[in-house]
């Protein structure tokens, strides 16, 4: 398989690659072709591993704004890019090419980390004429990944939303999350925050290969537990289903959420955006031989025969008999569960600018 500019990635050992999701750091759009090459010695080299490297960057912005019809919400934060779960599906790792890094694995080792986040959020929400609406976290990468937990900057951005009783929507893997119930149950309490959960499989070796630094299904279903019993409005979410490989599995996962504690459940359906689809088939030749050449023909199958049709109203479905199938047996799922579509709107008229901030100083 070939990377943008024509040419076959070079292969990377599994050795140099242990415990991540891509099978190699193919080139972005915007990069000319990586290759590894003969330097002309006979003297043997050993190559590193890929560790992780998590570089800090000052934010001069913090909300990101999107018009998209398939989301519901027009405001997102991120405090940062990559993201160490490794998912090899992730459609975001596309977003490391416009840094010059691969969607590869530099999406996975090469992180991107906003200290200032909570900071610039602080004087973002302060601002006259401000107008309050959801901010979704966790839409692009996870903000709950392994380097939160010495960084803090979720639980920073969190903070603020508190003190300015600003709703927010989260989505994560990550069981981290459980940190910050202290800050998260008051606000469900008040109606200005809800949770998606993803949990793409119950069978634990397949989320080790597809998602090799995030929580086990397990442990992830006891997060849900967790929430829903500090009072979290929880939502289960099975995203992506992967034709093929995890779709016969989707009355079990929303069961098992359903038994955790969710009030709602969702669904999106495999995403193969620019280069993740070479990414994808490159991961699913090596992991899963004996099945690649079908779970690749239904995903063709509901996208015209291409790999990922962008267009909206499709992008997160697909199209044809397989997909209206799939949408069925969701539905019939969430429905023999009690499981809701959508969680409780969040509440919008709390917000207040609270006293003492750089803006708007105290009197006393």
């Amino acid at each position: 398989m070939q990377d943008w500019t024509g040419h076959s990635p070079a292969p990377i050992g599994t050795e140099r690659r242990r415990g991540r999701g891509a099978v190699s750091n193919r080139s972005g759009r915007f990069e000319p072709s990586r290759e590894e090459s003969w330097d002309g010695w006979d003297i043997p080299e050993v190559r590193a591993a890929f560790r992780t490297d998590l570089r800090l960057e000052a934010a001069r912005s913090i909300l990101t704004r999107n018009t998209s019809p398939d989301v519901p919400f027009d405001r997102s934060v991120n405090p940062y890019r990559g993201c160490e779960h490794g998912c090899v599906y992730c459609f975001a790792r596309p977003s490391h090419a416009w840094l010059g890094l691969s969607p590869g694995l530099d999406f996975e080792t090469r992180l991107i980390g906003r200290p200032n986040a909570a900071e610039i959020l602080r004087k973002t929400l302060s601002r006259k004429g401000y107008t309050v609406a959801p901010i979704a976290i966790g839409t692009n990468t996870d903000a709950y990944q392994p380097v939160e937990r010495d960084q803090g900057i979720m639980r920073a951005c969190l903070e603020v939303l508190r003190d300015f009783r600003h709703p927010v929507a989260i989505v994560t893997k990550g069981s981290l999350i459980e940190r910050d119930i202290d800050i998260l149950a008051p606000m469900a309490a008040e109606g200005l925050v809800h949770v998606g959960v993803s949990v793409t499989t119950l069978d634990a070796g397949i989320a080790r290969a597809m998602e090799p630094r995030v929580p086990a299904p397990a442990r992830r279903l006891a997060t849900i537990r967790a929430l829903a019993e500090a009072g979290i409005p929880v939502r289960v979410m099975m995203a992506p289903i992967v034709p093929g490989l995890t779709d016969t599995e989707i009355e079990a996962v929303f069961a098992a959420g359903r038994e955790a504690g969710a009030r709602a459940a969702s669904w999106i359906m495999l995403r193969l955006p620019r280069e993740v689809a070479g990414l994808w088939e490159e991961w699913l030749v090596e992991a899963f031989p004996d099945r690649a050449a079908r779970i690749m023909a239904r995903v063709r199958e509901m996208h015209g025969g291409k790999a990922y049709d962008a267009a909206f109203g499709k992008r997160m479905r697909g199209e044809g008999p397989y997909a209206e199938m799939i949408a069925a047996r969701a539905r019939l799922a969430m429905q023999k569960e009690g499981l809701a579509e959508r969680l409780p709107t969040l509440a919008c008229d709390r917000f207040e600018v609270p006293l003492g901030t750089l803006e708007q100083p105290a009197l006393f």
